[in-house]
């Protein structure tokens, strides 16, 4: 009875921990900051791409990061890398 406590514990803390994984952030850049576009370049790209930033912040996946709102004034969560300043992965709410 004790080993199968112990065998549905682990695997749902394996789940659980899955589960957070599939939340964090991407990996975007492992390139030296010095290689990195200024952090000022990068918010006037985004803005002419159409965005409006209401948070912009480095993370620790290597990523520029804002969150803002699209031309469409839907919210949006967006991933950029910081050497090329293409967009890694991008989350729109309707």
């Amino acid at each position: 009875m004790n080993k199968t406590i112990i065998v549905k514990g682990a695997l749902a803390l394996g789940l659980s921990l899955s589960a957070v994984s599939a939340l964090a952030s991407p990996t975007c850049s492992e390139a030296p900051q010095s290689e990195w576009l200024p952090a000022d370049e990068m918010r006037a790209r985004i803005n002419e791409m159409g965005y409006e930033i209401k948070t912009f912040q480095t993370t620790d996946g290597g990523c520029y990061e804002i969150y803002g709102w699209d031309d469409q004034k839907h919210r949006v969560e967006i991933y950029f890398d910081p050497v090329s300043g293409d967009i890694v992965k991008q989350e729109v709410d309707d």
